[in-house]
């Protein structure tokens, strides 16, 4: 089992910058991906960006060269740092992470995400 509580949602305005944190506990020892997904009022859940233990990335076209992933193993976090919002950025996201090797994933609660033009 493995939980998630996200940090660091809010209210911004277009062209500004978020970050968002999202802590792990539990059987950490067994994540593997870590990513942020969203969800906007009326559409369905999409990924935003993931990154593997490994290092590896994956982007949203829509996000590509403005929102960044990293992660702490360390510390059992991962962060998304958003530059250049937009309305359309506006959602709940989500925090979650697959594990190894039983391939379950997790989801963190939300937290909402309001870019104002």
């Amino acid at each position: 089992q493995v939980r998630l509580v996200e940090s660091g949602g809010g209210l911004v305005q277009a062209g500004g910058s978020l970050t968002l944190s999202c802590t792990a506990s539990g059987n950490i020892f067994s994540i593997s991906t870590m990513g942020w997904y969203r969800q906007a009022p009326g559409k369905q859940r999409e990924l935003v960006a993931i990154r593997t233990r490994g290092g590896s990335t994956t982007y949203a076209d829509s996000v590509k060269g403005r929102f960044t992933i990293s992660r702490d193993d360390a510390k059992s976090t991962v962060y998304l740092q958003m530059n250049s919002v937009n309305p359309e950025d506006t959602a709940v996201y989500y925090c979650s992470v697959d594990t190894f090797p039983s391939g379950a994933r997790y989801w963190g609660q939300g937290t909402q995400v309001t870019v104002s033009s």
